[in-house]
């Protein structure tokens, strides 16, 4: 099969990663459109891509277009998939919109801000029998796939619990740059925001569904709608329970991003950047400094190497007729999980999942209300 035909909406902070994607899927994937509302924004990272090309020896022929608006991309432009980068209140509709057009579709974490855009857009995409990938790409870090594999081998033995810690800043300045960041009806707060990667990790490796949850959160600093730091307790259908704290407020920077999970015979801990190194491995019949030292990344952001891997598997998935790693129904899980966080929260009691029809713009009169009263 011929490469691939891919373009981008939304040329935001994280479409580099993005572009370095497509760059090193070079010899599958053809880039035939840049789109972001502001030109400019499109303009640098065709740039980006351009250069990371030129690293790698290779020249672009032709030059490829830039959009500002995405349906006109889709009618000029016979693309293979759809790639969505933009803030999260749009994504339902971007990728409902995509699949009307019959394209793939690759979406940036959250999938949507609602269960029912989320099972709107899965149905869509059964019915047009095309593919929707979530970029959940921590899922693709070496350290997590370790984990993942130790964990299903049985060494483990039966899973007791895991944390998920994300204790990271996002000043004041950083929610002020676009007007959607922190909002209820846009983008949700740290839980949705920062802290959907490891969330996913936690429940993935843990691989069971959550029964109830019992979910805390609260704005202590940053000027948002939405929550700036959240707690949770979970109960999963296996027996194993979940711990999750996020927030945007430690002081000065990022401290860290951890996942640890404890078995009846193994314990792990997960660090880094975005967890993309081991740092405690205690399991049967296994070296701890051995493993520590092969699996390790070292990226330079909290985004680290996932996307590439991530969309290697999605080329895969379209061209061997098969589903990616982390499908639409995969996404699903962690939008539940937070959104039952929130739910939890403004009710004050454990809810039970699976969730019905619950959104963050639930969260706008109901969490505006409790927080009127504090």
């Amino acid at each position: 099969m011929d490469k691939l035909k891919v373009c981008l909406v939304g040329c935001g902070r994280i479409s580099f990663k993005h572009a370095e994607a497509y760059a090193n899927n070079f010899d599958s994937l053809e880039v035939v459109g840049f789109c972001d509302l502001i030109e400019e924004r499109a303009l640098r990272t065709r740039q980006k891509y351009y250069d990371l090309l030129k690293a790698k020896g290779i020249e672009v022929k032709r030059e490829i277009p830039i959009y500002t608006d995405y349906i006109k991309m889709l009618k000029e432009q016979n693309t293979d998939i759809v790639d969505i980068a933009t803030f999260s209140g749009s994504h339902a509709e971007q990728v409902l919109v995509a699949l009307d057009f019959d394209r793939h579709v690759i979406v940036e974490k959250p999938m949507a801000l609602s269960i029912e855009d989320a099972d709107r857009m899965i149905q869509k995409a059964r019915e047009k029998r095309k593919v929707l990938a979530v970029c959940l790409q921590n899922r693709f870090n070496k350290s997590v796939q370790k984990l993942k594999a130790t964990i299903e081998s049985g060494k483990f033995g039966k899973i007791l619990y895991g944390v998920a810690n994300i204790r990271w800043n996002r000043n004041d300045d950083y929610y002020r740059q676009d007007a959607w960041r922190g909002t209820w009806e846009q983008d949700g707060g740290a839980l949705m925001n920062q802290c959907s990667h490891n969330i996913d990790l936690l429940q993935w490796v843990i691989n069971s569904d959550v029964d109830e949850i019992y979910g805390d959160i609260e704005t202590f600093l940053r000027p948002i709608e939405a929550e700036d730091t959240g707690f949770a307790l979970l109960r999963f259908r296996n027996g194993a329970r979940g711990i999750i704290e996020g927030t945007t407020c430690v002081w000065p920077s990022n401290l860290e991003e951890t996942l640890s999970i404890f078995g009846e015979t193994g314990t792990a801990v997960l660090g880094g950047k975005s967890v993309n190194k081991i740092v405690v491995w205690r399991v049967p019949e296994e070296d701890e400094k051995e493993v520590i030292e092969k699996f390790v990344e070292n990226p330079d952001d909290v985004y680290g190497f996932g996307h590439i891997p991530l969309f290697r598997n999605v080329i895969e998935a379209i061209k061997n007729d098969g589903d990616p790693l982390v499908t639409g129904e995969e996404g699903r899980k962690s939008l539940e999980i937070i959104l039952g966080i929130y739910k939890s929260s403004v009710e004050e009691k454990p809810v039970k999942l699976p969730l019905k029809n619950f959104s963050t713009l639930d969260m706008k009169i109901k969490y505006k209300r409790q927080m009127d009263e504090k």
